[in-house]
């Protein structure tokens, strides 16, 4: 199939040009608006008893409050007249806002909890409606509209709402960022390793490709489907990253080719017929490490899904059609300077190979000889395997142990930087306003009971453990007591009345987790379902979504790896070092970005806050990070495989494919790593930690899995390398890659 595929670009390569161009165009056209579609959230099930409450309080009671504007008194005390009068005129003028419901002010209710002591600060709060794509809208209108300084009142946006708009706004200035960083490195990197300006914007051309493709593909997907706004960071680095990876690969492979003499046919049929055969089984097990996220019903996560394997796709497809074409029509100009030819005779290039264009001084490039260091380096690692793999495993699983402490937890406020407006309203809320925050928890009892049967389930609630009160729409309870009797109708509707169990507790923590199961486990009003939700509650589903489903993503991206590497080798040892040794990687970078994130090392140097690790962000990882590491197992593999039924026994196979993939995979994988460390330079949190634990991963697999454990790996199995039962082999032989080229190249 591969040959025939190179056949039929060489054939029409300005015809393949020219379609993909068309498709380019209308990808151009389509990704220009894909950031108007994506979404800020996507972190909770929306099937969780958590997410039903926050329907229920929506449908039923106006909403829970989720936008809070911070009102500060530019001079003296919000009490003074000239802010009353402001503050009343302001308070108006929300609760004409369309979009804004339970509008609850200070200056309206004269409720001293909507005051700080001091008298500086006071509180509006009400509930803006619309899912969260149209409520992140609407909040992006009315933070134009009202914060900011006017006359005697400065004005800030916090609350849930206001810490999405802010999520929403650093992700796009990151992406800039990141894109700012990574596009200018990596042409520099690629002038470096080709050294000419044709060959370095192929592979570059691939990526840019491959993240526009992607993006016109989200905002299709955004149309019908509800997709993260994360999903636009994990494009941009995949795309570019294995945009250029693949294209490195066929650039690499066909300039060998020409180096050792074939003419551009040739070296084009055998570039794609080995080096897309490789792609092709590379993108397949990337795709399968990705499509995993899709059994878990956040779509946070499953929307990464969509972006990731889209961009993988279409990074393959452009490496197999756009780089071919292309090379087809560049030639020798991929080259610079003279090539060798077959007989170990030189002659410089002339007539129509002859260019000038693009060229730069000498420098050595990826293409043609073998690389004595990585070489040398397999040698010495296949001689002593035990001595030099040991202090590695060590070392990583070192690096691992951190994940015994690991806490898992949901984004908050947190995730942004301390000086970021929302945190800061944030942090005056939980300080100055007690009961304004979100650490409470809320129960919907549905149908709606008689008043005395909701007064004696209050009662009971407020004689539970951590428990300091609970408001109802019969009063409000503590201790066992009925404190006050004043009722709050905007709590009671005909088919439902809500709960608020203020705790004290800390948010998040294991006990405010224990007093969400109590309350779950609890006997309601007789006839009745309650609903359990809030932030803690909202953890605990989250975790339990996750956790319920991991299994089954572990095991799909086990068996599809374990099936395609099997394929691809015909061995059944081959797939098994794989797993292990990747296993080995990820629960170190893991580890790590615990070691980092969750307990606080470099929280300096990178200004972030410590918090429990993302959980969702850690599945994140664990996928793609697997399909990465197998990205280059392949690329290692494949040349292994090739040099061992061209008649060399495994250890010297082992040598020679690390000789001819060694700068291959460490330029490759610098080059992907530069797409993933940009995205440390993020104001958020989890980027920063998605960004720096991707970046880490690919270097240690390039280094030290491909350079030492590989080589290790293979000579402690020694002859068993290749061990398959007879009645798999010819599977194997079928589908494993084989390369008719000479044992010497």
């Amino acid at each position: 199939m591969f040959t025939w595929l190179g056949q039929w670009v060489l054939r029409r390569a300005r015809l393949v040009l020219v379609l993909v161009g068309l498709a380019l165009a209308i990808a151009t056209t389509l990704a220009t608006g894909a950031m108007d579609v994506l979404k800020v959230g996507g972190f909770l099930d929306p099937h969780a008893q958590s997410s039903q409450v926050t329907q229920l309080i929506d449908t039923q009671f106006g909403g829970k409050v989720n936008l809070v504007f911070l009102v500060e008194a530019s001079h003296g005390s919000v009490d003074s007249p000239a802010v009353r009068w402001a503050g009343q005129r302001l308070t108006g003028q929300l609760a004409r806002e369309p979009v804004l419901t339970n509008v609850t002010s200070y200056w309206s209710v004269g409720n001293p909890a909507l005051k700080s002591a001091d008298g500086r600060y006071a509180v509006i709060a009400a509930h803006l409606s619309g899912d969260e794509n149209t409520a992140l809208h609407r909040t992006l209108h009315l933070h134009d509209k009202y914060a900011g300084t006017t006359g005697p009142l400065k004005v800030a946006l916090g609350g849930w709402q206001g810490v999405y708009r802010d999520i929403f706004v650093n992700v796009t200035k990151s992406l800039v960022l990141a894109e700012t960083i990574a596009v200018p490195l990596t042409l520099i990197l690629l002038l470096v390793v080709f050294g000419n300006v044709v060959s370095a914007l192929l592979p570059l051309a691939i990526g840019i490709s491959a993240i526009v493709g992607t993006f016109g593909l989200l905002r299709v997907l955004g149309s019908v489907s509800d997709v993260s706004i994360f999903a636009a960071n994990v494009t941009t680095a995949l795309g570019l990253g294995l945009g250029i990876d693949y294209a490195l690969l066929i650039v690499a492979r066909f300039s060998e080719r020409l180096a050792a003499g074939d003419e551009v046919p040739q070296a084009l049929q055998h570039t794609v017929s080995t080096a897309g055969r490789t792609i092709f089984f590379s993108a397949t097990i990337v795709m399968a490490a990705l499509a995993a996220m899709l059994v878990f019903p956040l779509y946070f996560l499953r929307s990464l899904a969509y972006a990731g394997m889209g961009v993988v796709a279409i990074a393959a497809l452009a490496a197999l059609f756009v780089a071919p074409a292309l090379l087809a029509l560049l030639g020798h100009r991929v080259n610079p300077g003279r090539r060798r030819v077959k007989g170990g005779r030189h002659r410089a290039m002339r007539g129509r190979h002859r260019t000038t264009v693009g060229r730069l001084p000498r420098m050595r490039g990826i293409q043609g000889s073998d690389t004595p260091f990585w070489a040398w380096l397999a040698r010495g690692v296949s001689r002593r395997p035990v001595i030099t793999t040991l202090p590695v495993v060590a070392a990583l699983l070192l690096a691992a142990s951190p994940l015994l402490g690991v806490v898992f937890g949901t984004p908050d406020e947190r995730v942004l930087k301390s000086d970021v407006t929302s945190r800061q309203v944030t942090t005056i809320l939980d300080k100055e306003f007690k009961g304004i925050g979100s650490d409470t928890v809320e129960v919907v009892v549905t149908p709606r009971v008689k008043d005395a049967a909701l007064a004696a389930y209050a009662w009971r609630l407020s004689r539970q453990p951590d428990v300091t009160a609970v408001t109802s729409s019969v009063g409000i309870y503590a201790g066992g007591q009925q404190v006050s009797g004043q009722a709050d109708q905007r709590r009671s509707s005909a088919q439902a009345q809500w709960l608020s169990v203020s705790t004290g507790l800390v948010q998040k923590s294991e006990r405010a987790l224990g007093l969400v199961q109590r309350i779950r486990d609890a006997a309601g009003p007789a006839s009745t379902r309650i609903f359990v939700g809030g932030t803690d509650a909202e953890l605990m589903d989250t975790r339990s979504a996750i956790g319920s489903r991991l299994p089954l993503a572990a095991a799909i991206i086990i068996v599809t790896t374990f099936a395609v590497l099997f394929l691809f080798t015909g061995s059944l040892l081959q797939p098994l070092r794989a797993l292990l040794l990747n296993g080995l990687v990820l629960a170190s970078t893991l580890g790590a970005m615990v070691w980092i994130f969750q307990r606080g090392h470099l929280k300096n140097v990178l200004g972030f806050t410590p918090q429990p690790t993302d959980a969702t962000v850690a599945v994140l990882i664990f996928c793609v990070l697997f399909g990465l590491s197998m990205d280059y197992e392949v690329f290692v593999v494949a040349r292994i495989k090739e040099m061992r039924q061209g008649g060399l026994d495994t250890a010297a196979a082992v040598e020679r494919g690390l000789a001819k993939t060694g700068r291959i995979v460490s330029t490759a994988a610098g080059l992907l790593a530069v797409s993933f460390l940009a995205f440390v330079s993020s104001s958020i949190n989890f980027i920063q930690m998605f960004g720096l634990g991707a970046g880490l991963a690919i270097l240690l697999d390039a280094a030290i899995v491909r350079g030492v454990l590989v080589p290790g790996a293979f000579a402690l199995m020694g002859r068993a390398a290749w061990w398959a039962p007879g009645w798999l082999r010819g599977v194997g032989d079928r589908f494993a890659l084989v390369e008719e080229v000479p044992a010497s190249s």
